[in-house]
């Protein structure tokens, strides 16, 4: 059985290398992040496993792989970029790798947090063009932080964010417990929260779920921190809410087009600080990944 890791940028294609073990399957490293959908039916030539890392992979193109029959997206978002289910009614399964980030986001969602509390891009932004800006920034031990979602990664920030002298609550789609958590419904994690940090999957349940309406329930000068898929939150909502100041700050991550353009309208408010979704990648989170990778593979091949 044969293997393509699809579009592998040099970082780790170094790591699929070095994790290889005797009696793996047959893996070639495509170094080339930047291939095009259409490009997938050249690159596997006929390769069963598809080792994929943000190449999207529609219906229509996935039909044009002959031999296809696995693809291991490296993350949880794959719906971001195919449709499992319908991969699935084509014979193809799509595997995930879940938890390989966990402290690596928590820790940008964090710094997101913190750099839009004390606004220190803006300050940077301002000191380079020569312009000696001291702006007052929001003081967050005693604050509330308000988590929607409640896995791997919000446990993590929930852990951060207590030491640091936070009150820490959550909602989440299914009962959950944590050590210094408490657990409400959604509605009175907007309301209450000093900072709302979005901690979930992207699905059909949570597409554009955080409305304009959820957005206005949202305490006034409230920080809104996005490391999950900007696709939950409604843009224009948001923007809006930025512009108005009913949102003091939002420290993001992903956006609805990315890369973002130079001329989104993201990038023309100060209020806002930008991540260019990065918020997994530290070296020892790609060793986790691509570890999980390999053990797909091998599993696939196991039967």
């Amino acid at each position: 059985m044969r293997g393509v890791f699809v579009d592998a940028n040099e970082s780790l294609a170094v790591i699929m290398e070095r994790l290889e073990k005797p009696g793996d399957p047959r893996m070639r490293i495509n170094r080339n992040p930047d291939i095009k959908p259409e490009d997938y039916p050249a690159v596997l030539d006929g390769a069963e496993i598809a080792v994929v890392d943000h190449t999207a992979l529609p219906t229509d193109i996935a039909k044009k792989c002959t031999g296809l029959k696995h693809v291991v997206f490296l993350g949880t978002g794959a719906r971001s970029y195919m449709n499992p289910e319908e991969l699935a009614g084509l014979g193809i399964a799509v595997h995930l790798i879940k938890g390989y980030g966990d402290t690596a986001v928590a820790e940008s969602a964090i710094a997101l947090m913190w750099s839009s509390a004390r606004v220190i891009a803006m300050m940077d932004r301002e000191m380079r063009a020569g312009n000696w800006l001291r702006e007052d920034g929001m003081q967050l031990t005693g604050k509330t932080l308000g988590l929607v979602g409640f896995g791997g990664i919000a446990a993590e920030v929930a852990r951060i964010a207590l030491g640091s002298g936070m009150k820490v609550i959550a909602w989440n789609r299914s009962p959950k417990n944590h050590p210094g958590v408490d657990f409400v419904d959604l509605d009175t994690v907007l309301a209450k929260s000093d900072v709302v940090s979005i901690h979930l999957l992207l699905n059909d349940e949570t597409r554009g779920m955080i409305t304009r309406e959820k957005i206005a329930r949202m305490k006034s000068g409230v920080i809104l921190v996005n490391t999950a898929r900007a696709a939950i939150v409604d843009e224009q909502a948001m923007i809006d809410a930025l512009k108005s100041g009913h949102i003091r700050h939002a420290g993001l991550d992903v956006f609805t087009t990315e890369p973002l353009p130079q001329d989104h309208p993201l990038t023309k408010i100060p209020n806002v600080t930008l991540s260019a979704h990065s918020a997994f990648r530290t070296p020892e989170a790609s060793v986790n990944l691509i570890h999980a990778a390999w053990e797909h593979c091998r599993r696939i091949v196991k039967g």
